[in-house]
């Protein structure tokens, strides 16, 4: 079905053979005179699962108020069945917690525990070559900023050998 407000589109006239776009106002009353018994039922049926957005029926202010009261209550009571199908009481509620509790402590700190004594005691980690690097692998396109430009920050061998040779210098 189509609103009145849509334009009908794409109607090829058979006379002419050329597109019809022009709204017409035979299917405008014709499509809001379909489409009333439909938003009169839907607006009756309270029961029916509504969205946020509703359609007011036309008819006098008491008539709207009555049916967005009407709205209003078959919300509140589409709720209120949705509370009373999954609502659990607090002993239900407190038995759920204590398993869950129970589940992280007799599997998931044993785990836990396994797995960090697995690594202390066998895990082999790999530590930086100590041995001396060729000169293309210190390839510097500019000094550290630091009093021993060649040395690494955190290469304390090389800093005492470096302070060592400027003592001997200076």
């Amino acid at each position: 079905q189509q609103c009145a407000c849509e334009i009908r589109q794409g109607k090829r006239n058979p006379n002419s053979g050329a597109f019809n776009a022009e709204p017409t106002m035979m299917f405008a009353a014709r499509a809001v005179t379909r489409a009333a018994p439909a938003v009169r039922a839907r607006a009756s049926n309270v029961a029916q699962r509504r969205s946020a957005q509703t359609i007011p029926r036309l008819g006098t202010e008491e008539e709207m108020k009555a049916e967005a009261a009407a709205q209003l209550r078959a919300r509140i009571a589409r709720q209120k069945d949705i509370e009373r199908a999954t609502h659990k009481t607090e002993a239900e509620e407190l038995d759920e917690m204590w398993k869950w509790v129970k589940i992280s402590f007799l599997i998931a700190l044993p785990v836990c525990v396994l797995s960090s004594s697995k690594d202390i005691l066998f895990g082999e980690h790999q530590h930086a070559d100590d041995s001396p690097k060729p000169d293309y692998m210190k390839i510097r396109n500019k000094s550290f900023p630091w009093e021993c430009e060649d040395c690494e920050l955190f290469n304390p061998e090389c800093w005492e050998k470096c302070r060592a040779e400027k003592a001997t210098q200076g």
